[in-house]
């Protein structure tokens, strides 16, 4: 069976509405604890909490999807979202807010595998790539219009919440218009957690190198988000430029999502990421030697959007075409595993290099980065899913 028009909108849309209380989420939660008076370091740590539960539930969600289908691990990753946006406004705990941020974590990446896992696994190989940055796509867009939300604060402060939980409710209730259905089966009768790690050292075997665009972008993403404003702040650029700068990623991505995924049906996703990467590595480089100019790193920032903004959905892609059938959703699983690695990974890494190695460009750090990536995904290509012994 393959993908119909009807199974990629709804897919896409609820996956959409997903991106959109990410967005939200973010910088809501921050700018609430921002005026308790709570600390840059506390507030950053306490964000962490949606990337713990994304690994935590990463353990668990193979044996449920093969059991019980895709639809129903979608409508419960939503439903679990929904309920814990509700629950935000009722009471006012740091720890409990933290609470609920892993437990989005856990919705989330339940939401995200099952449509990520349905897409990969029914889509046709000749149009996956396209397929895969529809969805990347509509994240995205949902991801960039979440802050448009935050003046609803102003109004009350329980209300972006509340309008958040019912855009994803009524998204999540669209499932049903679809019927259920399940991955290919693999020969295997139970899954334990043991079992799913064995499965993930296959994976790696077989697709290490297409899961590497999967971390890179996870580094890329909380890094710029998180760390950039610091940076920029101590080079001498004003919070109205930072705030101009940042949104200019997003948008070179949503831009450029589509004809990339386009580009790698047509040559390939090794060629096309390692265009990417390559010329994102000149990019960042440029950008260190100019990092005091507003309009070159505004300009440079939607570029770089441009490249590497798809880098986790042609990394879906890659991977999809690296492995058989049977072990993506071991594959689908790895790839959040790696994002969340990169996005806990990322800020640390990166905050500590501000910090300690204040005469090397932050932007010059991000290039080795994005080079090491590159020669990686360079070293040795992905094998065939024909050959791995099932």
């Amino acid at each position: 069976m393959t993908l119909t028009r009807k199974h990629i909108w709804i897919l896409t849309t609820i996956v959409g509405i997903s991106g959109l209380n990410q967005g939200l989420l973010l910088p809501l939660i921050a700018l609430l604890l921002e005026e308790k008076g709570v600390s840059s370091t506390v507030n950053g740590l306490h964000a962490t909490g949606v990337y713990i539960g994304i690994l935590f539930a990463s353990l668990f969600m193979e044996a449920p999807l093969r059991k019980y289908g895709f639809r129903p691990l979608i409508l419960g990753g939503g439903l679990t979202v929904t309920l814990c946006l509700l629950s935000f406004p009722l009471w006012d705990s740091l720890l409990f807010w933290f609470l609920l941020r892993f437990l989005i974590g856990i919705g989330d990446q339940t939401l995200h595998f099952a449509t990520q896992t349905w897409i990969t696994a029914y889509s046709p190989a000749g149009s996956r790539g396209k397929i895969i940055s529809l969805y990347g796509l509509f994240f995205g867009i949902g991801f960039a219009v979440g802050p448009f939300f935050l003046p609803l604060l102003a109004i009350h402060s329980a209300l972006p919440f509340l309008v958040s939980a019912a855009l994803s409710l009524a998204a999540i209730l669209t499932i049903f218009l679809l019927e259920n259905q399940y991955p290919e089966k693999s020969g295997i009768e139970t899954y334990t957690i043991r079992s799913t790690l064995v499965r993930f050292k296959k994976v790696l075997a077989l697709a290490w190198a297409p899961l590497l665009p999967a971390f890179g972008y996870g580094v890329l993403e909380a890094s710029l988000n998180s760390n950039f404003p610091v940076y920029g702040l101590r080079i001498g650029l004003e919070v109205e430029k930072i705030s101009l700068i940042l949104p200019a990623f997003s948008i070179g991505g949503i831009v450029f999502q589509l004809p990339l995924g386009i580009m790698s049906d047509k040559y390939g996703r090794r060629k096309v990421l390692l265009t990417v990467f390559a010329l994102g590595t000149v990019l960042l480089w440029i950008m260190g030697m100019a990092e005091t100019s507003f309009l070159a790193l505004f300009f440079c920032f939607f570029l770089f959007g441009m490249l590497l903004g798809s880098a986790y959905s042609l990394s879906l892609a890659f991977m999809t075409d690296s492995i058989p059938k049977q072990f993506l959703p071991a594959g689908n699983l790895l790839s959040g595993v790696c994002f969340s690695f990169g996005s806990i990974s990322g800020p640390l890494i990166c905050g500590a290099f501000i910090q300690y190695f204040q005469s090397f460009s932050y932007f010059h750090f991000l290039s080795l980065f994005l080079l090491a990536i590159f020669l990686g995904l360079a070293k040795k290509p992905a094998p065939k899913p024909e050959s791995v012994q099932k």
